[in-house]
């Protein structure tokens, strides 16, 4: 999370008083993160989060906010979307679509192991099962046209081995039939930082909502492999966790080397895009891309299986 927007105290007073939250009390920037602009907001009746939008569509945000209401409706630890009276679960703030979420408890774990992974695969394959009964959701924000737009604005940015790097792996990814996959609403970000875990170690709260869509499902798997699995026995868990509640077909473990490889070029995009378009905000978080444009290229020296 970033801070883009600044919002004022007394602005924020008067677009709180029709949620009935009760009297502002605090307000301070989140740093983490890239996309938005989020602070936390603390009132007379708990603290909560408040997100503006900065680039994200009316339709989209209503699929977002729907998401995550459908979601809580049935057991899974979402943030909830506080609304007015008549329902509205966003409104203009400072010039941006805003909305508050529900503030859930817990703290994000740095140096998961095989307990945390084998939860999250559950639950991960829970959202999946959760939302096939969820209308109308849009496609993968950031799924195979995106890759190939940005990909292709961003080759002329790029040293040569990078640009050659890139376009061979869109290519190879151009090429791969991921449309035959089971697929669904996936949340498409899922990493540590949008993970939150209680003091006992169950996990207490998934976060950040704001790529989800329609794709593979097991892209969102492969996505979290990627950030959460450093070791045999994390990745070892996190699959069988997931697999327990949702196992995987043939089509989707023979899918799975190209599908890491997959997830790698979308962060390293949305990286790269990040550090050569900076946006400007008073706390703005740009994180490093090298990090998935190597773990691409291991990926690639490297095909990565499935655990036995």
């Amino acid at each position: 999370m970033s801070v883009y927007t600044s919002v004022g105290r007394d602005e924020l007073a008067g677009w709180l008083a029709p949620l009935a939250v009760g009297e502002l009390t605090d307000l301070a920037g989140i740093a983490a993160g890239m996309q938005n602009s989020n602070y936390f907001v603390s009132t007379a009746r708990g603290r909560f989060v408040l997100t503006l939008f900065e680039r994200i569509e009316p339709a989209a945000l209503d699929f977002y906010l729907r998401l995550m209401a459908h979601l809580a409706a049935r057991g899974l630890p979402c943030p909830q979307p506080v609304a007015t009276a008549t329902g509205e679960r966003w409104r203009v703030l400072a010039g941006k679509p805003a909305a508050l979420l529900s503030c859930l408890p817990g703290r994000i774990e740095d140096a998961p192991d095989a307990g945390h992974c084998h939860a999250l695969g559950d639950m991960l394959a829970r959202l999946h099962l959760a939302a096939t009964d969820l209308a109308d959701a849009p496609e993968n924000p950031c799924g195979a046209a995106w890759r190939e737009k940005v990909g292709a604005d961003l080759l002329s940015l790029l040293d040569d081995a990078d640009r050659t790097l890139l376009a061979d792996e869109l290519a190879f990814q151009r090429a791969q039939d991921y449309a035959s996959l089971p697929a669904g609403v996936i949340h498409a970000d899922l990493f540590r930082d949008n993970v939150l875990w209680a003091a006992d170690g169950s996990l207490g709260g998934l976060l950040d909502f704001y790529f989800a869509g329609r794709d593979a499902w097991l892209f969102d798997l492969a996505v979290v492999a990627n950030d959460w699995c450093a070791d045999a026995a994390n990745l070892t868990a996190l699959i069988r966790g997931y697999a327990d509640r949702r196992p995987l077909s043939d089509l989707e473990k023979q899918a799975w080397p190209a599908m890491r490889r997959a997830a790698a070029l979308r962060f390293w995009l949305l990286r790269l895009e990040a550090a050569h378009r900076p946006r400007q905000g008073d706390v703005v978080t740009v994180k490093d891309p090298l990090h998935f444009r190597d773990m691409l290229l291991r990926f690639r020296l490297a095909p990565q299986l499935l655990p036995r």
